[in-house]
C-alpha cells in the first residue's frame, strides 16, 4: 500500500517516488517502465533517511527513465490516404488504395498495394494492423526460433510469444516466461526486431536491468546499441 508521495532534488531535476513501508531490512528503489518510481523501506524508516537513499541514486533513477522512455514507440499519425509512406521491415513503401470487393494488400515495387472493400481510415487503419499482425506472426517466432539458439547454455524454455499493438513497449517479458512484442515492430528493420527480441530472451536469464544483464546482452548482441538507435530514428 503506498503511504505517501515523496521528492527530492537533484541538480535542475526533481525525481518524484512512491513511498511504503514493509517489514524488510533494506530499502528497495525501483523504476516502472512507465518511468514511476517506488520505494519500499524498512517500517520506522526517518524520511531523512530515505531521501538521503534516493538521491544517492538519482543517477541511476534518471538513466532508467530515460532508458524507459527512448524505448517506447513514437510512431507518428497516419491519414491513411493514397501516397502515404508507410513502412515494413524497414523499407518505406507508398499506399496506393483500390476500393475492391475484397480485402487484400501486397507489397509490389516499392508500393503498398491495399485493395479494400471500404476506404475510409478508420477502416483502413484496422485493416493494416489486422495485416502487420499476421506478418508479425510469422516473422516474430521466426526470429525467436533462432534468438534461442544463442541461449542453449542458458537452458531457457522456449517462452510463450504474445503478439499485440501497444503504445508504450516495443516488448515486455514477465516472470512467467511470456514475451509479448508490438506489431509495430514490422515496420522495423529486422536487426531491430531481433534486437528487442534477444533483450526479451536476456530477462529470463536476469530480470531486472543490472550489470550481469547488460553483459549478456552485450555478449549475445553486441550490435544491440545500434539497432536499438535505428529503431527509434526510423519510428519516431
Amino acid at each position: 500500500m503506498v503511504h505517501s508521495v515523496q521528492q527530492v532534488s537533484y541538480g535542475s531535476k526533481s525525481i518524484e517516488y512512491y513511498l511504503s513501508f514493509a517489514t524488510r531490512k533494506s530499502l528497495g528503489i525501483k523504476v516502472l517502465p512507465d518511468g514511476l518510481v517506488t520505494v519500499i523501506a524498512p517500517n520506522d524508516t526517518s524520511l531523512i533517511d530515505i531521501n538521503k537513499k534516493v538521491k544517492s541514486k538519482a543517477n541511476w533513477i534518471i538513466k532508467q527513465q530515460a532508458f524507459f522512455c527512448s524505448y517506447k514507440p513514437h510512431t507518428p499519425e497516419r491519414k491513411y490516404v493514397n501516397g502515404e509512406t508507410h513502412l515494413y521491415l524497414g523499407r518505406q513503401y507508398k499506399l496506393q488504395i483500390i476500393e475492391d470487393t475484397i480485402n487484400e494488400i501486397k507489397i509490389y515495387r516499392g508500393a503498398m498495394i491495399m485493395k479494400t472493400k471500404k476506404t475510409n481510415p478508420e477502416y483502413l487503419e484496422k485493416k493494416l494492423n489486422e495485416w502487420y499482425k499476421e506478418k508479425a506472426i510469422f516473422h516474430f517466432e521466426e526470429l525467436l526460433n533462432s534468438s534461442l539458439e544463442k541461449f542453449i547454455k542458458y537452458k531457457i524454455e522456449k517462452p510463450v510469444l504474445d503478439i499485440r499493438l501497444m503504445q508504450k513497449r516495443w516488448g515486455s517479458c514477465n516472470k512467467s516466461g511470456k514475451i509479448i512484442l508490438n506489431t509495430e515492430l514490422m515496420k522495423a528493420a529486422k536487426g531491430s526486431i531481433e534486437y528487442v527480441v534477444i533483450h526479451e530472451l536476456c530477462h529470463l536469464v536476469h530480470y531486472n536491468h543490472n550489470k550481469d544483464f547488460y553483459d549478456l546482452q552485450n555478449r549475445l548482441s553486441p550490435n544491440w546499441q545500434k539497432w536499438k538507435e535505428k529503431l527509434e530514428h526510423a519510428l519516431s
